[in-house]
């Protein structure tokens, strides 16, 4: 075996790879990864691959839904501000609410954090997240992958990519070939702008220099700005099991008016009410400090509704009692109607 040109023996250190602070991060987590398992969870951290058992008594004709994601660049303004704790659970939630969608209880869920060189702190403190953000949606974090790229990544860069699985019944799938004409719509408050929207917004920012520090209604821009995405999952689940919910859309990049058609049959469009709900102050700094058009808000941002269920007229009461009572603030947004497309009214 030939030596380096220098005669000095060379190690995956040397070219920026630490193995041991990778070993440290696992054991530094493992802990706190437990916390997410589910009986159905067989084996730890450290093996080939995650193992799950399913139960087939719970699902005796299961379909399984999968979805993958990542944090998109509002992982550049986390770096900006160092506001890193949230980061997790927005990975999480990109995931597991486009399960839900499908009528789909998340089951588990694998991450992928990727770096120029391992800041065990700093991955110890995302990857906690991450395990919040399971517990959140009552999924099992069961395996990952931490990769160090010297040379892909700038110092103190890191990126993240997420995948996650969840079983329903086939009789229970969602589809869509439930919702009808006459269906209400309602809509769940979002925490703000969750994880879209951000290359605009960092637009916007890199005109107002210290616009961070913008206070509005007491919380400042880079604290509204960062807070994690919410997760449905749990009080749609439970809901579900109360009520025969008609279809699901997560609000996320595209705003209502671009991911509730996804869901509407061929034949039905929604009529909307943008009186319905008051749209968050930090949409309305957005809005002002980018010159913002109003159909270009609508259609990049979730502007305050994170999620859409649409459910049968006579359901739509209890429906809005069920979740409010969950902690849920509701909206009734409008109604399905014959046709096409999505109308503002």
């Amino acid at each position: 075996m030939s030596k380096s040109p220098a005669n000095k023996p060379l190690t995956y250190k040397d070219a920026g790879v630490d193995i041991d602070a990778g070993n440290r991060l696992v054991e530094s987590i493992g802990a706190r990864v437990k916390r997410t398992h589910r009986p159905e969870v067989m084996g730890g951290l450290g093996g080939f691959g995650g193992l799950f058992a399913l139960d087939l008594a719970r699902f005796d004709e299961p379909v399984l839904v999968s979805g993958t994601d990542g944090v998109g660049t509002k992982l550049m303004l986390a770096r900006t501000t160092g506001q890193h704790a949230g980061i997790g659970i927005d990975l999480v939630a990109m995931c597991v609410n486009d399960i839900i969608v499908s009528g789909a209880e998340p089951l588990f869920f694998l991450d992928y954090f990727a770096t120029g060189a391992l800041d065990e702190a700093l991955a110890a403190h995302v990857i906690h997240g991450i395990a919040d953000g399971c517990e959140q949606a009552g999924c099992a974090l069961i395996g990952g992958e931490t990769a160090e790229m010297p040379g892909m990544y700038s110092p103190g860069d890191y990126d993240l990519a997420g995948f996650a699985v969840g079983a329903v019944n086939k009789r229970d799938l969602l589809d869509g070939s439930r919702v009808a004409a006459g269906d209400v719509i309602l809509g769940l408050a979002s925490s703000g702008p969750h994880s879209n929207g951000y290359s605009l917004i960092r637009a916007i920012l890199d005109t107002l220099p210290g616009a961070l520090e913008t206070t509005l209604d007491g919380v400042s821009i880079a604290d509204w700005l960062m807070q994690p995405t919410r997760i449905y999952v749990k009080p749609l689940l439970e809901l579900m099991r109360k009520l025969p919910v008609h279809a699901l859309a997560h609000i996320t990049g595209g705003g209502l008016t671009e991911n509730l058609p996804r869901v509407l049959p061929d034949g039905c469009g929604a009529a909307l009410s943008r009186n319905s709900w008051s749209l968050p102050a930090g949409f309305g700094w957005l809005q002002h400090a980018g010159n913002i058009s109003d159909d270009e808000l609508m259609r990049t941002f979730n502007c305050g509704i994170g999620m859409a269920i649409i459910i049968a007229e006579s359901d739509a009461a209890a429906a809005r009692d069920a979740l409010e009572t969950v902690g849920e603030q509701v909206y009734e947004l409008g109604h399905v109607v014959s046709g096409g497309g999505i109308d503002w009214r």
